[in-house]
């Protein structure tokens, strides 16, 4: 691409800026970018372990309800007094200037809603269980909205970093590098042309002080 500055020490200094904030730009994305990938990875291994916890539980919880629907028959009826969870909050946290959620629900200790008498031990681990379930079903989906938010973030970065590496920064170099060499070329032509002036002005000077010398 054909530069378009015009090449004076004005533009020299300027364009040098520019390429000396766009390098800094680059080393500030490229950190960025390091950061919420480190926080994507540990908050993707947190993730798989609450997964796993979510898997085991609900395992626990579903073997403890069958083991409830057979010795108290099915409870559907009893399923169906459990209150709608309307304890959810959700605040933010920034990393790197991203917004993170953080999920959390109102800590209201177990209560169940069916009676005592007409139920037993096996029902009430089953609720424990499910009760377990909700809250590391909230902490799961903080940690993969957090995951989906820091991915996206981190393909800007990218982008942005790419785009500072692979286009500004070589097109202020280059810029540099033309406006340098036209001004040492202008430099060299000026010495050049001051030279021949001076060589000129000594001859011219020689002249005269050997014409005087005859008049003498």
């Amino acid at each position: 691409m054909a530069n378009t500055v015009f090449p004076t020490k004005g533009n020299l200094m300027a364009v040098k800026r520019s390429l000396s904030l766009a390098r800094l730009g680059y080393d500030l994305m490229d950190k960025k970018r390091n950061i919420l990938i480190r926080e994507m990875m540990d908050l993707i291994d947190t993730a798989a372990k609450v997964q796993g916890q979510i898997n085991d539980t609900y395992a626990h919880a579903y073997a403890a309800l069958q083991r409830a629907n057979i010795t108290l028959g099915i409870i559907g009826d009893i399923a169906k007094d459990v209150p709608i969870e309307d304890g959810i909050n959700i605040t933010f946290r920034s990393v790197m200037g991203v917004e993170i959620p953080i999920v959390t629900l109102e800590d209201n200790p177990p209560k169940p809603t069916y009676s005592f008498t007409s139920t037993n031990s096996m029902l009430d681990e089953a609720y424990l269980s499910f009760y377990h379930v909700k809250r590391l079903t909230a902490v799961l989906a903080e940690i993969e909205n957090s995951v989906y938010r820091l991915a996206n973030a981190i393909k800007k970065t990218q982008r942005r970093a790419n785009a500072l590496k692979n286009i500004m920064i070589p097109r202020f170099e280059s810029d540099v590098k033309f406006i340098s060499e036209a001004l040492e070329e202008k430099d060299r032509e000026e010495f050049s042309r001051m030279k021949v002036i001076n060589k000129t002005k000594l001859k011219k000077s020689l002249l005269a002080e050997e014409e005087a010398a005859k008049a003498l």
